[in-house]
């Protein structure tokens, strides 16, 4: 256990020899002669152990000096003392703070400034005494004017306003204001208004009497009488000005009349001579009344009958769109142009076209709809994601137009072909059958939708029941009207009775008789004739029918899918499904992948037909090995992928690797057969020559296997060179080749007198203004720390105030409590004594 308090004490001025045992006389006497110098010590050694037993005084630096160094003048460590700080602050806080405080949100008040009444140091009798002196003096000096017990004979100041004496002396009551007066006229004078003569005395605000009297003082006039004054000059000055501006308007006309006559004399022409004008009715047009004074009645309706035919004659103005200059013409047509690309550029990579943005923007979204269930051979509801629109066929729903890649226009009187020997009986019929098919043409030349296949050749809506009737047929074997083939059993039964090089027109007739702007049951039979068609071009592939006729075919499926796109992609999709499953590509399944690349765009990123037509020829080319037996399927693969790629460019491995493998063949098919190889590699060569891999892509081994061909060596040198020009653009990064720059070396600076506390920076404005940087932190610091000891301030004199608040509300609490409770006894007390006395007295 530590020892106390008291025993340190005494032990430490024991030590320091303040206290010890009693000094003899001797040695008394022998210390009066330094005195001076032991008090001195004594105090040291007394404020030593003061500062010893509360080491919470004084404060030491947390850490020594930065930098240990020796000079001349060493400084010594700074002795803190933060409880005399603290304490310092807090005086100043209660003199200065706590008064503010206190005068916060209070407003007037009454400032005591008797002499010694804010002086705690002064007695009640010092105050007294200081005041009567200050009354003596004041006395001394002169009394005030309104002093009661002055002397008579005292001398007053004279007082003044403005910088002007005030003469107190004169009387201005008037006591003739006050007298009456009988009569009637007296008493009205000053009410009485100024006659019309008088208008300089009215000026002045001098009345009649005013004018009659001139001793009497001059009347000042009323508010209304200056406000009637007003208005009169306002409505004066009001009246000259509007005369001022019907002369200035006269003169412009006079000055207008004459400018011509002006005119003519600054250009040397003589005027011609006035003629005289003529009387007229009140009523009469002048130009009218001239032209019948001047020409005679026949001449007048002669030239009323002309102008009454030109005026028949002339065309009535309509509203008209504004011809454009060829320079908005071209720049329209850049702007579009270069819109088309952005949005297929889009498409190529994968993002959403902005038409099909704004209209997902437009589109109005219904709360609690339902879902319709979708079918099992249902395509699913990916179509946007693979170019396609979401809306599958429906019969409400009207035709779907697409703009396409690749336009194409047939010719319009397919309809008359192969049948000039038919006898027409009756001529009245076919005149009005042609005017029908006028009409029929110029609406549909006004819808947005119809189709350049069947334009120009409908009829009227109200002939569709007489269209369908089947006439007879023409002497080449071909009729005008089908039943609308919708399956390909249907197909087969219809054209199998025709020659192949009818089969186009009887498409394009069978469209025309059933389009869907006739009825509303031709939309799903044109769809389901549509899929009959995509079958039948299939059936035709691989029968080995004319590939013209196939061509044609596959034209009206890309003018149908116009209107018709999710079922004929469905159909398309159907066939590459049953081709996944076999694993066999036949001449009609390498149809359907060529009219995939003819009807649907094949640049786009994601397609949800051209995508998996695409995964299908790269997987039969990755799982096919090279034969004889296959190598023109493989080739026309190879063709079809890389006009797949003719836009993208999208690097296909599978069809690099099936050509080198066919052309590496052993035993070297024939000349005929590589060369459809041979091509495919050059193109695709052509096709990825910008990309950065193409020299892994063509390695030595394709231009080896070119170089062992016979009559393939040009083919060969120009695969060298593209490969060669792209390794040259391939060349790794280089440094600039400049010669060596040495390391920059300085010669120290050595400085005599180097103080570590100082900064030794060659820049003056920097040096200022890292000096300026650090006393400005240095201040804020300070002010932050300031500021928060003034709010531990407030926070303290607050929770005391309330302290109080609470201690006096309790005390005050407890008294009226006491009182309430004294009473009650009190009152018990008698309430209780009446009672026993009321029982005794009752006994």
């Amino acid at each position: 256990m530590p020892p106390s308090q008291l025993k340190r004490l005494k032990a430490s001025l024991r030590e320091q020899g303040v206290t010890g045992p009693q000094k003899s006389k001797k040695q008394k006497q022998q210390e009066k002669g330094r005195s001076n110098d032991s008090r001195v010590q004594r105090n040291a050694a007394l404020q030593q152990i003061r500062d010893s037993f509360n080491p919470f005084e004084i404060k030491a630096n947390n850490r020594p000096a930065k930098f240990q160094s020796l000079t001349a003048h060493p400084k010594k460590d700074a002795v803190l003392r933060p409880g005399v700080t603290r304490s310092m602050g807090e005086e100043a806080r209660r003199a200065t703070l706590l008064p503010e405080i206190q005068r916060r949100n209070k407003t007037g008040g009454i400032i005591d400034r008797r002499i010694g009444e804010n002086d705690p140091t002064m007695t009640p009798e010092e105050r007294a005494l200081q005041r009567f002196a200050q009354e003596k003096m004041r006395k001394r000096g002169g009394a005030s004017l309104f002093d009661l017990e002055a002397e008579d004979d005292f001398q007053e100041d004279a007082l003044t306003h403005g910088g002007q004496a005030l003469d107190l002396d004169r009387d201005d009551f008037d006591m003739e204001g006050l007298e009456g007066s009988d009569d009637e006229s007296e008493r009205g004078l000053k009410r009485r208004r100024p006659s019309a003569g008088s208008d300089d005395d009215e000026e002045e605000g001098i009345s009649d009497v005013e004018r009659q009297d001139p001793d009497k003082p001059a009347r000042k006039k009323s508010k209304a009488e200056v406000m009637k004054e007003v208005i009169a000059k306002s409505k004066m000055h009001k009246y000259e000005r509007q005369k001022n501006k019907e002369d200035d308007d006269d003169l412009r006309e006079e000055l207008d009349a004459g400018l011509q006559e002006m005119l003519n004399l600054l250009q040397g022409v003589k005027a011609p001579p006035k003629a005289n004008k003529a009387e007229m009715d009140a009523g009469m047009n002048p130009e009218r009344l001239a032209m019948l004074q001047s020409k005679s009645r026949e001449e007048t309706e002669r030239e009323y009958d002309v102008r009454l035919r030109q005026m028949a004659m002339d065309q009535r103005a309509a509203p008209t769109t504004r011809t454009k200059t060829d320079e908005e013409q071209a720049f329209d047509d850049a702007r579009r142009l270069q819109d088309l690309e952005r949005s297929r550029l889009r498409r190529m990579k994968g993002e959403e076209s902005e038409e099909e943005l704004e209209v997902e923007e437009k589109k109005p979204k219904k709360a609690g709809a339902e879902v319709m269930p979708e079918d099992e051979e249902d395509i699913g509801d990916d179509a946007a994601e693979f170019g396609l629109p979401t809306q599958q066929y429906d019969e409400k729903a009207g035709p779907v137009v697409h703009d396409d890649e690749d336009e194409f226009l047939m010719e319009d009187d397919l309809i008359a072909s192969g049948s000039e020997d038919v006898d027409i009986s009756d001529e009245s019929e076919d005149d009005e059958d042609d005017s029908d098919v006028e009409e029929g043409a110029a609406a549909a030349d006004e819808e947005d939708e119809e189709d350049e296949f069947v334009r120009g050749i409908l009829g009227d809506k109200d002939e569709k029941s007489e269209r369908k009737t089947v006439v007879p047929a023409a002497p080449s074997g071909l009729a005008y009207t089908y039943e609308c083939p919708r399956s390909h059993e249907e197909v087969l039964a219809l054209f199998g009775k025709m020659a192949v090089e009818d089969i186009p027109v009887a498409v394009q007739r069978i469209r025309a008789l059933y389009h869907p702007s006739l009825s509303a049951e031709n939309k799903q039979k044109l769809a389901d004739f549509s899929v009959a068609l995509v079958d039948h071009i299939s059936y035709m592939a691989k029968e080995k029918q004319s590939l013209a006729v196939i061509e044609t075919l596959i034209r009206h499926l890309h003018s149908l899918s116009r209107t018709y796109p999710g079922t004929i992609g469905k159909a398309l999709r159907t066939h590459m499904s049953a081709m996944h499953e076999s694993g066999v590509f036949t001449a009609g399944d390498l149809v359907i992948l060529t009219a995939v690349s003819t009807i649907y765009p094949t640049s786009d990123h994601f397609h949800q037909v051209v995508t998996p037509a695409i995964t299908l020829m790269g997987r039969w080319l990755e799982m096919t090995p090279p034969s004889s037996s296959n190598m023109a399927t493989g080739a026309f693969i190879v063709a079809l992928c890389i006009k797949y790629q003719s836009l993208a460019k999208r690097y296909i491995p599978e069809a690099v690797r099936y050509t080198v493998k066919a052309l590496q063949l052993r035993p070297q098919p024939s000349e005929k057969e590589l060369q459809p190889h041979v091509n495919n590699i050059v193109a695709m060569a052509e096709l990825w020559s910008a990309k950065t891999a193409f020299g892994q892509i063509f390695s030595p081994a394709a231009v080896s296997s070119l170089q062992a061909l016979k009559g393939q060596k040009k083919s060969s040198q120009h695969l060298s060179i593209m490969l060669s020009q792209a390794r040259l653009r391939r060349r790794p990064l280089e440094l600039h080749h400049h010669r060596p720059l040495p390391v920059r070396t300085s010669i120290p600076k050595f400085e005599e007198n180097f103080n570590p506390d100082k900064h030794y920076d060659p820049d003056r404005e920097r040096a200022d203004a890292a000096k300026l940087k650090k006393e400005y932190k240095r201040e804020r610091k300070g002010a932050v720390r300031e500021l928060r000891k003034d709010a531990n301030f407030i926070a303290r004199e607050q929770l005391r105030d309330k302290k109080e608040k609470d201690a006096e509300y309790e005390k005050k609490y407890k008294r009226l409590v006491a009182e309430i409770q004294g009473e009650e006894g009190h009152e018990a007390k008698e309430y209780e004594r009446e009672k026993r006395m009321r029982k005794s007295s009752k006994r």
